[in-house]
């Protein structure tokens, strides 16, 4: 049985490793991103486990949604910073290779 300071302490420390995704991500530091989440999950994953037998008061209540807020608004600015690079990441794997787009300006003439 995990106690609430445990509990907390692992909300705590996904907190601050999406803040630190967050700040990886404004710095387009993308392997690093990459690196970081590999760390959330498994913090994740820790605290999944963790959650059963945890009973909490109505202010521990409000103190975890307070956490669950912050993680997740880190979470859609790390996506609004992120989409434009995946789009254009996708734009490259979509557009024809350069070879054949020669091939078909040689057939037009």
């Amino acid at each position: 049985m995990t106690s609430n300071a445990e509990y907390f302490a692992r909300y705590e420390a996904i907190a601050v490793i999406s803040g630190r995704m967050l700040v990886a991500a404004r710095n387009a530091l993308w392997n690093d991103l990459v690196r970081l989440q590999d760390e959330y999950r498994q913090l994740v994953e820790a605290l999944k486990s963790a959650e059963a037998g945890v009973k909490l008061d109505d202010g521990e209540r409000a103190r975890k949604f307070d956490l669950i807020r912050q993680i997740l608004a880190d979470d859609a600015a790390i996506r609004d910073l992120a989409n434009p690079r995946m789009a254009k990441l996708s734009a490259l794997f979509a557009a024809p290779r350069p070879s054949c787009v020669l091939k078909e300006l040689y057939r037009a003439r």
